[in-house]
């Protein structure tokens, strides 16, 4: 018996081949999109010229408000002081984002409204935390899954487990 092309006489080797690469390559750039670095940029766009513009002891509220604009937040003790936040992140794929850039802007204001000093800090105040692992450390017992579980067969009417019989 002779073999039989399978592939039939309307379909050479080379356009298969052809659209097996075409989909490989397709296949790969739809992958390579979920590596793609995600830049974000999170509270308030300043300008520098702006921001250097703001003088102690010259501006008071209502001329730094028409300036930058409103702060991001004011102090949760004096409303006298006004912060401007802004923070540069990228994240890879599906790691948590890192800051690459960050801005605070604070400015102190006397009871008068005045303008008493402006402050400005960077990524050098951003404080890294390393969680321990899995669990939380706590004080106390170390026990295992089956003491906890077996743990009060027999503890029941015990003495010093405390008293049932009603007594005080």
């Amino acid at each position: 018996m002779p073999i039989k092309d399978i592939k039939g006489p309307n379909m050479p080797k080379n356009r298969i081949s052809t659209a097996i690469k075409f989909a490989v390559l397709l296949g790969t750039a739809l992958l390579a999109q979920g590596c793609t670095q995600f830049r974000a940029h999170q509270g308030y766009i300043g300008d520098s010229v702006l921001i250097s513009s703001v003088q102690a002891g010259v501006d008071n509220k209502d001329s730094v408000q028409g300036t930058l604009g409103r702060p991001t937040f004011v102090g949760q003790f004096s409303p006298n002081d006004w912060y401007y936040f802004a923070r540069d992140t990228k994240q890879l794929a599906f790691r948590n984002p890192r800051p690459t850039a960050q801005t605070i802007l604070h400015i102190q204001f006397d009871n008068a409204g005045n303008v008493v000093a402006v402050n400005q800090r960077g990524l050098e105040n951003v404080a890294m935390l390393s969680p321990e692992g899995d669990k939380t450390p706590t004080l106390g017992r170390d026990t295992s899954f089956f003491e906890e579980l077996f743990g009060n067969i027999g503890a029941v009417g015990a003495p010093g487990a405390g008293s049932s019989s009603g007594q005080p």
